[in-house]
């Protein structure tokens, strides 16, 4: 039936944008964490039709000038969602989108913010990944699983502004500071601090609650981001996934420890010359089983892992 209604939109009969409606009405709230400071939480697990792609967290910061929103959730049916529920609170404009990084959950829904004249922000690592083939297949894979939507008129938002440092700035009285705290969960992580709040928004570096999504990520890197994370001493800390964090230094530990623990046991595999499904049966993954999207994440987490340490070893 899919094939039908994408072979009537190749031919012109109809379009999607007027034959089904793409309004999301999964439940989303924005949490007031701080003074200025809020964030919205999306489901656990992966991005289905269920949760309409709701599944990443995002954030925003109302100064007396305007708005400031760190990522855009996972589809445009969402950010609009999300501009809706900002717009309880202010009538202010968004000015400035800070992306955390480009992967799709964190920046398909730039454009309903675009188009309401807000800027866009993101790490001079970000310059080019939406054209790369691996986007194209995850754009082709989204619009299967997340149809409606997800589909032919969504866009992709390149930044108007390429970071190439760290970048502190203020607006409306408030003092933000955005830091490059990658190579880690991708090669352009950034995270952003306000700094009256004491609030973090460290995007996809910390899973609450959660298994996290490694993917090809530098582990070892991954490990040492944390612990700049660490040192900007945040009170509340919104993680990319999961619920905020009001004890962030313990809530860091879930992370780590699981990093931590996947290089520990693919680095051994590797030592002793086991073959990786080997390896992966033998582990005791018991302290993490239980945890949303263990088994979506865990055993492609384990293979890049595996795969990492290996080139660790060859390059010693």
């Amino acid at each position: 039936m899919l094939r039908i209604f994408w072979l009537l939109i190749f031919l012109g009969i109809f379009s999607p944008a007027l034959a089904v409606d793409t309004t999301a009405t999964v439940p989303m709230k924005a949490i007031r964490v701080g003074q200025h400071s809020y964030y919205i939480e999306g489901q656990s697990g992966p991005a289905t039709s269920e949760n309409q792609g709701f599944m990443s967290n995002a954030g925003f910061v109302v100064t007396r000038e305007g708005v400031v929103v760190f990522d855009s959730l996972g589809t445009v049916p969402l950010a609009q969602k999300m501009l809706g529920l900002i717009r309880k609170i202010t009538t202010l404009p968004v000015k400035l989108v800070i992306v955390s990084h480009y992967h799709a959950d964190h920046f398909y829904g730039l454009q309903a913010f675009k188009d309401e004249g807000a800027e866009i922000w993101a790490h001079k690592n970000a310059a080019g990944l939406t054209k790369t083939e691996g986007a194209k297949l995850r754009f082709e894979q989204r619009k299967e699983e997340l149809f409606p939507w997800v589909n032919e008129e969504t866009k992709f938002i390149e930044p108007d502004k390429y970071l190439q440092e760290d970048t502190d700035f203020a607006l409306g009285g408030v003092h933000f500071s955005i830091r490059h705290v990658g190579p880690a969960h991708s090669a352009e992580d950034l995270a952003m601090l306000v700094k009256e709040d004491r609030v973090l928004y460290a995007g996809d570096l910390v899973f609450k609650g959660r298994v996290p999504y490694v993917g090809d990520a530098d582990s070892k890197a991954w490990l040492n981001s944390l612990e700049k994370l660490t040192a900007m001493r945040p009170q509340v800390l919104v993680p990319g996934h999961g619920a905020v964090s009001f004890s962030p230094a313990r809530d860091l530990a879930l992370t780590r420890d699981y990093l931590t623990y996947l290089r520990s046991e693919m680095g051994k595999a590797v030592n002793n010359l086991e073959s990786f499904d080997e390896a992966y049966a033998q582990v005791n993954w018991s302290r993490f089983r239980k945890l949303p999207a263990f088994e979506a994440a865990n055993r492609a987490n384990a293979y890049n892992t595996y795969l990492l340490m290996e080139r660790e070893l060859l390059n010693k």
